[in-house]
């Protein structure tokens, strides 16, 4: 069950209110509640119980200039699996209620980030067709705790409840940590670019359909 509070605002006011929503979502494994300001400084307070988790988390925000508030009480006494899934849903669903019917932004994004020997490339498309096609090479199965077939399972959800497609190619990189953290950065800047408001179409759907 989820719950949604959100407030999308009129793009001729956008540097007035902020693009905003709260979601709460509770299943029998997890219970996580997530608030996103789009238009935020780059704040982030993510508590998931997966500490490599709350560090990307951070990324994400620092790097999209996004306002995090993640928090997530889950059953990791198994695995991190139902947590980390349960986060990037509901930050997919928090995502697609800020960004409301998508009027006035870039909507496409890409960007490629360094991280030492490490060279990550994210391409995504705000375009209400869900779709990851995800290229990551990561060597080692674990990072500290933290499992690394979870990277692809976090942004199946994310991808899949914010409705948006999404291109992680690996360019570079050897060491598992450097691979990760640069396909956040990279995501997270790319999501910047997409999200901004165009002064050229502030109150129009970015499409030649009328809708996304």
């Amino acid at each position: 069950m989820a719950t949604i509070e959100s407030k999308t605002p009129n793009f001729s006011q956008s540097h007035i209110l902020p693009r905003t929503a709260s979601v709460k979502r509770t299943t029998k494994e997890t219970d996580v509640a997530v608030t996103v300001n789009l238009d935020g400084q780059g704040k982030c307070d993510a508590d998931t119980g997966i500490p490599f988790l709350d560090h990307m988390l951070n990324q994400i925000s620092s790097h999209g200039l996004i306002d995090l508030d993640v928090k997530c009480k889950g059953d990791i006494e198994i695995d991190d699996h139902h947590s980390n899934e349960d986060v990037g849903i509901t930050l997919g669903m928090a995502l697609a209620q800020a960004v409301g019917d998508r009027k006035g932004i870039v909507r496409f994004g890409h960007f490629v980030a360094p991280l030492d020997e490490s060279l990550v490339q994210v391409a995504l498309d705000f375009s209400g067709r869900p779709h990851l096609s995800y290229g990551l090479e990561i060597p080692t199965q674990r990072v500290g705790t933290y499992d690394t077939q979870l990277v692809r399972e976090f942004f199946v959800a994310v991808v899949n409840h914010s409705q948006m497609t999404l291109h992680i190619r690996q360019l570079d990189g050897i060491n598992s940590h450097h691979i990760i953290e640069a396909t956040f950065k990279a995501f997270a800047r790319a999501m910047r670019m997409a999200l901004e408001i165009d002064p050229r179409r502030a109150n129009t759907i970015p499409s030649s359909k009328g809708v996304l």
